[in-house]
């Protein structure tokens, strides 16, 4: 009996603990395989297919860099995030419309999961990436949609030329 509680108790704080684990702490995106989800401004690209890598430093002042991208259509981009500040940022493409859709609930929801191909957190001084298959032609937009950085301008625009 002994040995049974001590069983259930070692398992109840093991779970315990991980459940406040998640922290800062990024998932792998290679835990799973990729959503291939078509969506107004593209589809998540493979690594086989990069065209051009672009770079986009964040920083605590609320900007991106730069924060206008040229793209042709059908371009697959990977995109390099570079967080040089002292606070976690993310990268989430779309429409105007979805980013503000998002950045309510993030409001709302602010510790919440980002596990789609055109999303991704960037812990302080870290890096990561995203890579897109830019194959709608028109003016889209990445944003940082972590509460109060949105709406302190931190937005940028990616112009898809037809080829």
């Amino acid at each position: 009996m002994k040995v049974t509680k001590t069983v259930f108790v070692s398992a109840m704080l093991a779970a315990s603990t991980a459940s406040f684990s998640h922290g800062e702490n990024k998932h792998s995106k290679e835990a799973a395989p990729m959503k291939m989800e078509q969506k107004e401004w593209g589809i998540g690209g493979h690594s086989n297919s990069i065209k051009r890598i672009v770079e986009i430093r964040m920083t605590d002042n609320m900007r991106f860099s730069p924060e206008f991208v040229e793209v042709k259509q059908g371009e697959t981009i990977r995109f390099v995030h570079t967080n040089d500040g002292k606070v976690m940022h993310e990268f989430v493409l779309g429409t105007k419309k979805v980013l503000g859709l998002h950045s309510a609930l993030m409001r709302k929801f602010p510790n919440m999961e980002h596990d789609e191909p055109y999303m991704t957190h960037v812990g302080a001084g870290k890096k990561e990436e995203t890579v897109w298959n830019f194959n709608k032609v028109g003016e889209f937009y990445f944003g940082c949609l972590l509460p109060g950085h949105y709406e302190a301008g931190m937005l940028g625009t990616i112009n898809v030329a037809a080829k």
